[in-house]
């Protein structure tokens, strides 16, 4: 029997199989590489690949479409708009004309974007591998190397990677492929949504796991994210059990959130946009709790026009005519650059600069457009439009942002507490607007002094760490609305916490709805208080979760 691996699982099920890992690393062109003289030939060869590329993408998201798997589809025509991006096709061109050999000069080209998402945040981030899988297969046609892809296997087997490709991922049968461990990768990376969608069982963020011998026998829990190389059999059976537990107490699970004893829990949805609704309908959402209105602003040189703003709205609250609708103002600077919205000269870090609100206010006819938008869409209809501004600070930004939305019709406005200082003087902050929403991911990242995007501190990028549940306290207890749209409110054991500590409403990826819901209808108020409380007392983030599980007995129902 092998030691527990502990990753983060982002698929729920449970997969067992040989370990059967990536192949065909393709080589960084030599630094310094020159082509022959013929510069012209050189870039269309060049160019002539990153087209072949995007091509086979295309072809793979309609194979991907074919199979069910829209959502791969839609994912593998967002890499084929990278490869013919073209200002990448500048970049390699300007390399050649220097004299670059192609391969070396693709390579190049794509390590200027590769270094902004890098450094752009937790999404921009995520899509880091992306950008490396196509480089990797114009580098390869370029140098005439095999791409790499998925090994041939005459049976059933877990796929190891360091990470893996949206390319590799949408095509791949889960008849063949019972589960995916990636050693790098988070929830929000296309291999974790292509896994939810697939319903593969799906570990990320482990480390160690590129380490994990070819052909070695493991067990992988998706949804409590470990891996055991070589398990027993009994090891098996009962992991198998505890899933088919937890598939059907998720089927039983239905209707509006709730504790056990009847206290209400409203269950919400994040989202990037209208195409995020059928799964958020699909699993039981009864509102929106977090619009990520960046999206429709996102590769562009300009902002989208007010009619376009107005149509992706109103689709949205047009879905959920009986419940609400969060909307968060563009979330832009630092984790999302726009094009068109420039920061102020060089930060020298960000995540601390002028982002979310800060941004906005010195672009308020940006601001002005999209509350206008909001309003326009949400007329006529029935669904609550609620209106949140990102990255508050002081009740003065709190008051400001609730001007400007009474000066552009909006009802219901509400501000983010992701920024510690906000969440300590939630009080000041609570008469100025209807509601909060605490951002935990951001929350954690600022109060623990941890980059989000630095592997070698996740153990202080957890939601669980006690300092963090003292900040979400004084948030959730200052006499307004207050809820929760970070990642840490999918945790079904920190959502029962975190309605302990007084959060009246819960957001999340919808995937993970039906697992909170089964989780919060098995506790009462009171165990939710007591699991709060027993989490705050622990002096580590490990210390929390267990002490929060010995008043939380009906996780084990879950196989949690």
């Amino acid at each position: 029997m092998g030691q527990v691996m502990q990753g983060a699982g982002v698929s729920p099920g449970v997969g067992v199989g040989p370990v059967r890992t990536i192949a065909g690393a393709v080589p960084e062109p030599p630094a310094g590489s020159r082509h022959g003289g013929d510069a012209d030939a050189e870039r269309d060869s060049a160019l002539a690949a990153l087209e072949a590329v995007a091509a086979d993408l295309e072809e793979r998201g309609e194979r991907a479409a074919a199979a069910g798997n829209t959502d791969g589809r839609d994912v593998l025509n967002a890499q084929a708009l990278m490869a013919r991006d073209p200002g990448l096709a500048d970049g390699v061109r300007a390399k050649i004309v220097e004299g670059t050999a192609a391969a070396r000069a693709v390579f190049e080209a794509f390590g200027v974007y590769r270094e902004m998402l890098a450094g752009a945040g937790e999404y921009m981030a995520a899509r880091v591998t992306d950008l490396d899988d196509i480089r990797d297969r114009a580098i390869a046609r370029l140098l005439g190397l095999p791409v790499p892809g998925v090994p041939e296997s005459g049976e059933p087997f877990v796929l190891v990677a360091r990470d893996l490709a949206p390319a590799d991922t949408a095509v791949l049968d889960p008849a063949q492929v019972v589960a995916f461990v990636t050693e790098e990768g988070g929830p929000t990376s296309h291999t974790a949504i292509l896994a939810r969608t697939m319903g593969v069982p799906a570990v990320v963020a482990l480390p160690g796991a590129t380490a994990l011998s070819e052909g070695t026998r493991v067990l992988v829990d998706g949804a409590a994210g470990t891996v055991r190389p070589d398990p027993s059999e009994a090891e098996v059976a009962t992991a198998r059990a505890a899933a088919a537990a937890r598939a059907t107490a998720l089927q039983e699970s239905t209707g509006p959130g709730a504790t056990g004893d009847g206290h209400a829990v409203p269950l919400l949805a994040n989202i990037g946009g209208p195409k995020d609704v059928e799964a958020a309908l699909a699993n039981g959402a009864e509102g929106v709790g977090l619009y990520r209105t960046e999206f429709l602003f996102l590769d562009r040189a300009a902002p989208p026009s007010d009619e376009e703003q107005e149509e992706a709205y109103r689709k949205v609250l047009e879905a959920f005519p009986e419940g609400r609708v969060v909307v968060r103002t563009l979330d832009a600077g630092a984790d999302k650059p726009l094009a068109f919205l420039p920061a102020p000269g060089d930060e020298p870090n960000p995540a601390l600069g002028e982002r979310g609100l800060r941004m906005m206010r010195r672009h308020p006819d940006v601001l002005a457009s999209q509350l206008a938008a909001l309003t326009r869409a949400a007329a006529g209809l029935s669904a609550k439009l609620q209106v949140m501004a990102p990255m508050v600070t002081d009740a003065d930004e709190a008051a400001a942002f609730a001007a400007a939305c009474r000066e552009a019709g909006v009802a219901h406005p509400g501000v983010m507490i992701e920024v510690p200082a906000a969440a300590l003087r939630a009080r000041d902050l609570a008469p100025e607007v209807e509601f909060f929403s605490i951002g935990t991911n951001d929350l954690t990242q600022y109060a623990c002094a941890a980059d989000r995007q630095v592997g070698g501190l996740a153990h202080l990028q957890d939601p669980w760490q006690p300092a963090v549940l003292d900040l979400v306290a004084p948030a959730a207890g200052a006499g307004v609305p207050c809820g929760v749209c970070g990642e840490a409110a999918g945790d079904p054991a920190l959502a029962c916490v975190l309605v302990g500590l007084g959060v009246t409403s819960l957001s999340m990826s919808a995937p993970s709805l039906p697992l909170v819901r089964a989780a919060l209808v098995r506790h009462t108020l009171e165990q939710c208080r007591a699991a709060a409380e027993a989490a705050r007392a622990a002096r580590t983030a490990e210390q929390a979760r267990e002490a929060a599980r010995t008043h939380l007995p009906g996780l084990a129902d879950l196989g949690l």
